[in-house]
């Protein structure tokens, strides 16, 4: 059954007006443009991993989007603590890499001096690896090559 929901249009935006229910717990926006998160994606994946399965669990057992709410929220307040880390213990490296990623229109592989300053702090700082999922084992992640147009 479909509960008609109201909202109001703000500058294009649909925005819903009905309150969120008191056991859905509270959570602040990450508040971040595409590049600073496209530069923490697979560390965000590491750090936050059983939130967003737990989340994809849900999700994928429902139609109903309102069910996983709480489990949503958790995801959100898992990347707003990996942001306050980062800017606690990287903060300098990763604004280098997110400036280079908006400057290149999000072109990785003309960041890629940025990105190992910035992966270097992380691991060192947090104990975070960014590992790319499905690399065949034994090859170099192109992250980690010199040249990555050489084979």
């Amino acid at each position: 059954m479909t509960t008609h929901r109201e909202g109001i249009f703000v500058d294009g935006l649909w925005v819903d007006k009905t309150p969120l229910p008191d056991s859905i717990p509270k959570v602040s926006e990450v508040g971040l443009t595409s590049a600073p998160l496209e530069s923490i994606g697979f560390h965000f994946a590491a750090y936050c991993k059983p939130f967003s399965e737990d989340f994809m669990l849900c999700k994928n057992s429902t139609q109903d989007p309102e069910k996983c709410l709480k489990e949503g929220r958790r995801v959100t307040r898992c990347a707003l603590d990996l942001i306050n880390k980062l800017k606690a213990n990287c903060d300098e490296e990763w604004k280098k890499h997110w400036e280079c990623l908006d400057k290149k229109n999000h072109h990785l592989w003309q960041c890629r001096t940025q990105e190992r300053e910035f992966n270097d702090c992380v691991f060192k700082k947090l104990g975070i690896t960014k590992t790319i999922p499905d690399t065949p084992e034994g090859q170099t992640p192109v992250h980690l090559k010199e040249n990555p147009f050489i084979k």
